[in-house]
C-alpha cells in the first residue's frame, strides 16, 4: 500500500473535518475530540492499516506534536479573551492557579504513591501532568472569538486558567526530573530548582511575552496608516507571531508557554476592537483544530494498538478519581467566598479537561530523564485523557447551555 498516498488522503479527510465537524455536532451531546479518537481507533483496528503510532516508541514526535499544539492553542486562547487582565478582575482565575492548581497536583502524587506505589518521581510527574486543564480540548466550554459578548464568569475562568496553567505547572515537571535525578531529600538542587525552574523561567517567559507583545503590537496596530505590511500575509502572522514568541523565551531559557500566552494578552490590550485581531484568532483557530484533530487521531490509533494494556483497576480508580473528585473538591476550596453562585463554582470545579497537555509533560520528561514505570503512568494518563475526552465532551454542551439559560432568565428578571 502506498502510504504516502493514504497520508494525504488522511490529511484531506481532516482539513474537511475541521470546516464541517463543529456545525455537525453543535447542540448534539458529542464532540469534535470524540469523533476524531473514534475514527482513529476504527482507522488503525483494520489489520495492515500501517504502524502503531504508540507514544512511547516515539517520545520526541511526541513532545514536539503536542508542543506545537498547545502554543497554538494558547496564543488562540490569549486573543478571544475580552476581560483586561487585573487582580480583581481575574480574580476566579488567580484562586484555580494558587489553590486548585497546587491542591490537584499534591493531591494527585499522594494517591499515585501510596495507593500505587509508584517513586516519588513519578508520583510527581503524575501529579503535573493531570493537574492542569487543557487549552486544546476545552473549546467548548471557553469564551467565543473576539468581541463575543458571551464571556460570563465560568467560560472566561476555564479559558484563562487553561491559557496559564500549562506554563505554571512546569515547575513542577522540573522537580520531578530533579527527584528523579537527585532524590527526594533537600539539598543543592533544591535551591537551583527554586531559583531557577521556578523564579526565572516563569519571569522570562512572561517577560518576553510582554516585549514581543508590546512590539508587534505597535507595528500591526499603530502602523503607518496606508501600509500593506499589517494587512499582508494576514493567516500565517498569527503563526509567526506565536511561534517567534515561544522560541525567543525557550532560548533565554523562559516559558514558552507563558511568554505566548502573554504575547497574546499584551496584542488584545493594545487594541480591543480592532478587526485585524478577529482575523488573527480565527486563523489560530484553524491551525489548532487541525493539529488537534491529528492528535486525536492518533491518540485512538494508539488506544487500538494497546496504549492501555498496562492499566490496572487500581489505576483506573486512580484516574477516576483524580478527574470527579480531586479536581471538583480542589476547584470548590479555591472557589470558596468568591462571590459566585454555587452551580457556576460547580462547573468551573468539574470542566477540569484534560488532554494535550499531559502527554506534552510526560513525553518532556521521558526525553529530559529516565523514569521508571513510564509506561504504566502513560496508560494511566491515556485513561484519564479519554475518560475526560468522552464525559466532559458529553457533558459540555448541555451543562453550558443550562447555565446559559440560568444567566439569561436571571438577567431577564433583573431588567
Amino acid at each position: 500500500m502506498n502510504w504516502y498516498m493514504v497520508l494525504l488522503g488522511g490529511l484531506g479527510l481532516l482539513i474537511l473535518g475541521i470546516a464541517w465537524l463543529p456545525a455537525l455536532v453543535r447542540g448534539f451531546p458529542l464532540s469534535l475530540p470524540i469523533a476524531c479518537v473514534t475514527l482513529g481507533f476504527a482507522l488503525f483496528s483494520i489489520p495492515g492499516t500501517g504502524p502503531d503510532p504508540n507514544l512511547l516508541q516515539h517520545p520526541h514526535l511526541t513532545e514536539r506534536l503536542t508542543e506545537l499544539t498547545l502554543i497554538v492553542a494558547l496564543m488562540g486562547a490569549g486573543l478571544k479573551l475580552n476581560r483586561p487582565l487585573g487582580w480583581r478582575s481575574w480574580a476566579t482565575t488567580w484562586r484555580l492557579l494558587g489553590f486548585a492548581m497546587p491542591l490537584s497536583i499534591a493531591a494527585i502524587a499522594l494517591l499515585g504513591s501510596g495507593l500505587l506505589g509508584l517513586t516519588a518521581a513519578s508520583a510527581l510527574l503524575l501529579g503535573a501532568a493531570l493537574a492542569p486543564t487543557d487549552p486544546v480540548l476545552a473549546s467548548s466550554v471557553q469564551v467565543g472569538p473576539p468581541q463575543d459578548p458571551e464571556e460570563d464568569e465560568v467560560r472566561f475562568a476555564l479559558t484563562s486558567e487553561a491559557g496559564l496553567n500549562d506554563g505554571l505547572a512546569f515547575p513542577f515537571a522540573h522537580l520531578a526530573i530533579a527527584v528523579a535525578v537527585h532524590g527526594a531529600g533537600f539539598g543543592a538542587w533544591t535551591w537551583e530548582w527554586l531559583s531557577v525552574a521556578v523564579l526565572w523561567k516563569t519571569a522570562a517567559g512572561i517577560g518576553v511575552g510582554l516585549l514581543i507583545g508590546q512590539a508587534l503590537g505597535y507595528v500591526i496596530f499603530h502602523y503607518v496608516e496606508g501600509s500593506p505590511i499589517p494587512e499582508t500575509g494576514d493567516t500565517l502572522v498569527a503563526l509567526g507571531i506565536t511561534l517567534l514568541a515561544y522560541g525567543l523565551a525557550e532560548l533565554v531559557h523562559g516559558y514558552g508557554f507563558l511568554a505566548v500566552f502573554a504575547t497574546a494578552l499584551t496584542l488584545r490590550r493594545q487594541e480591543r476592537s480592532h478587526h485585524y485581531r478577529a482575523r488573527l484568532h480565527e486563523f489560530s483557530e484553524h491551525l489548532e483544530r487541525l493539529f488537534m484533530m491529528i492528535l486525536l487521531v492518533l491518540f485512538g490509533g494508539a488506544l487500538a494498538g494497546g496504549l492501555l494494556a498496562p492499566l490496572t483497576w487500581e489505576a483506573a480508580c486512580v484516574g477516576l478519581l483524580s478527574m470527579l473528585a480531586v479536581r471538583p473538591v480542589a476547584g470548590l476550596v479555591a472557589l470558596a467566598g468568591s462571590g459566585l453562585r454555587f452551580d457556576e463554582q460547580a462547573a468551573i470545579s468539574f470542566f477540569g479537561i484534560r488532554g494535550v497537555g499531559s502527554f506534552y509533560y510526560l513525553a518532556y520528561a521521558y526525553n529530559t530523564e529516565q523514569f521508571g514505570e513510564l509506561d504504566f503512568v502513560f496508560a494511566l494518563v491515556g485513561f484519564v485523557v479519554l475518560a475526560s475526552i468522552l464525559l466532559h465532551g458529553i457533558m459540555a454542551t448541555p451543562v453550558m447551555g443550562w447555565l446559559d439559560r440560568r444567566w439569561r432568565a436571571a438577567s431577564g428578571a433583573r431588567h
